[in-house]
């Protein structure tokens, strides 16, 4: 069993290395890395001026059944109408996780009063740990915004699908509690629920920012 997981998650790596190596290729001038993935993931055609508009018809993202860090039931549709900023991730994380999410609370602080029209999600991807008060705990270290989501592991299992998001549980050697591989993006996710395009770990919060501030300022999308 665990030899069918190393094996499963070699290759799903294998196979976001060679997408995102394909993005590098094609990725149009002047275009981000982050965009140029999420425009090959589409099948879309290249992105509007500003390298964030991206056109409908995309395979990332959905509906969701979840828990908030207050304990209230919440649907995707809770945050349809606004921009969203969606990380996978633990509280038990000792790295990506808080680097991450230091990064997009340092970009809504750069957007200012329009900060007030997206919603940073911090989905768990360890939900048997993750409870919504250790969730609340968690998000407040990083800026008021940012809600965390926790759920049944159906039902977060159903969310890192929808988002193509690798996770499992390792234990390193000599270690008595486990860690979880996992994906590290950021999705922007637009007022109707699709994908606006993708950072990549290491993104700096000015980049973020910059690509929120083009899409806070174009027209809304019917």
């Amino acid at each position: 069993m665990i030899r069918s997981i190393r094996i499963a998650a070699t290759v799903l790596l294998l196979l976001v290395g060679l997408a995102w190596g394909a993005a590098w290729f094609r990725a149009a001038p002047g275009e981000p890395l982050g965009q140029s993935f999420a425009r090959l993931v589409a099948g879309a055609a290249p992105p509007s001026a500003g390298g964030v508009a991206l056109p409908g018809g995309v395979s990332l993202g959905g509906p969701f059944a979840l828990t908030d860090h207050t304990g209230r039931a919440v649907t995707d549709a809770d945050y349809r109408g606004s921009f969203l900023l969606v990380f996978f991730g633990f509280t038990f994380c000792p790295d990506v996780c808080p680097t991450e999410l230091q990064t997009v609370a340092a970009a809504m602080d750069l957007l200012g009063p329009q900060a007030a029209r997206v919603r940073p999600l911090f989905i768990t991807v360890d939900p048997a740990r993750d409870t919504p008060a250790k969730l609340a705990e968690y998000v407040a270290l990083f800026h008021p915004a940012i809600t965390g989501l926790t759920g049944t592991p159906e039902q977060v299992a159903a969310v890192a699908r929808a988002y193509r998001v690798y996770y499992a549980r390792a234990t390193p050697a000599g270690a008595s509690e486990y860690l979880m591989d996992h994906s590290a993006f950021t999705y922007l996710m637009g007022p109707d629920g699709t994908l606006r395009t993708i950072f990549r770990p290491g993104v700096p919060a000015e980049e973020i920012a910059g690509a929120l501030r083009a899409q806070l300022g174009a027209p809304a999308r019917s």
